[in-house]
């Protein structure tokens, strides 16, 4: 059982770390009315990982599809 633990432990945090630089990428695309708000998104999921990323996935991704913050 260890083994199967330990496998499926690996994919899931694979997939977060897909997740994770997905998501920073995105920012990085993104255009935003201020590079202040660029940088500061980047730095959360930088220094916040996966849980920032998340964050940004629900305020960003989720509730401004067009990419600028007003």
């Amino acid at each position: 059982f260890a083994v199967g633990f330990t496998i499926i432990g690996i994919i899931i945090g694979i997939l977060f770390l897909i997740f994770w630089i997905f998501m920073i990428v995105d920012c990085a695309k993104r255009k935003f009315i201020k590079d202040g708000e660029k940088i500061l998104w980047i730095l959360i999921m930088i220094f916040g990982t996966w849980i920032g990323a998340i964050v940004y996935f629900f305020v960003i991704r989720q509730f401004n599809p067009k990419g600028i913050i007003r």
